[in-house]
Order: C-alpha cells, then structure tokens, then sequence
C-alpha cells in the first residue's frame, strides 16, 4: 500500500516557518528583489507591512510587504492594488521570493 503524504509546502527558510502550499503557486514565472519569485494565491503564517505604491517592473502597483509570522524576515510582498488593467489579476495575490523560503515535507 502506497504511503499518504500529505501537503507539499513552503517555508521560511530562515526559521522554517510554513509559509504556503504548493498548490497555490500561480506562477513561478516572477521576479523579486533578490531574484527569481513565485505568485501565490495564499498565503498563510505571516504579516503585512504598511500599504505603498512601489513601481514594479509591470508598472505602478499598491503593495505591502509580508513578513514571516515567528522571525519576522521579509519574503516578499502582497499586491493591493493594480493601476493598469492587464495586472488587475494580481490584486490579492502573493509574491514570495524563491531565496526566502525552502520546500518542506516533500
């Protein structure tokens, strides 16, 4: 009998925080401050920093940083608000940097 696993995750890789579930990748197709980054449309254990405005290489976005709930590390941010109608899909959605966080029980 093949043995159950359970759900594929993500984590904070400074302190192993779950962050995420795999299943809620968008798109792997995203860039962060540090590099590569991953959309999300969930994600669970952290904070929010102040809302800004911040010019993204899409163009003009409202966002908020987001924090790991126990260490406090930034992995990226949540988008608010999208000004041009094409990006209006990332709105609630969120974008963890792939050098902030580790796969965990895979």
């Amino acid at each position: 009998m093949a043995e159950s696993l359970g759900p594929r995750l993500y984590s904070c890789s400074n302190c192993r925080n779950r962050v995420s579930l795999h299943d809620d990748i968008i798109s792997k197709c995203f860039q962060g401050r540090n590099g590569r980054a991953f959309l999300f449309s969930h994600a669970m254990n952290i904070t929010l920093g102040p809302k800004e405005d911040r010019n993204l290489l899409s163009g003009l976005h409202t966002v908020a940083d987001i924090y790991c709930a126990d260490c406090h590390q930034v992995l990226g941010w949540k988008y608010e608000r999208a000004y041009e109608v094409s990006q209006k899909y990332k709105e609630g959605k969120f974008i963890l940097e792939k050098a902030k966080i580790v796969k965990e029980d895979w």
